[in-house]
């Protein structure tokens, strides 16, 4: 992973951009890291690893409730009491 500063992002955007086709760019701002420029393909593989992270954990809950004898009528009953 490639590291820069940001004065150096401003001034080579468009190398960087090339750059970010094949790897990640850490973005460096007072030698902290502060932001990150990765493709475009990169990006949508992240967010949807985060959806079916997040899809999962909603199974895994769901179930979990299931077993503890919550049921759709049960919910619907406290969801309406909390309005």
């Amino acid at each position: 992973m490639r590291h820069v500063s940001a004065t150096e992002a401003k001034q080579a955007l468009s190398r960087l951009l090339d750059a970010a086709q094949r790897e990640p760019v850490v973005i460096q701002k007072q030698r902290r890291d502060v932001a990150v420029l990765l493709s475009m393909r990169d990006y949508e593989r992240l967010t949807a690893m985060n959806v079916a992270d997040f899809q999962d954990y909603c199974d895994r809950m769901s179930q979990r409730a299931r077993e503890r004898g919550l049921t759709e009528e049960t919910l619907d009953t406290l969801l309406r009491d909390q309005v």
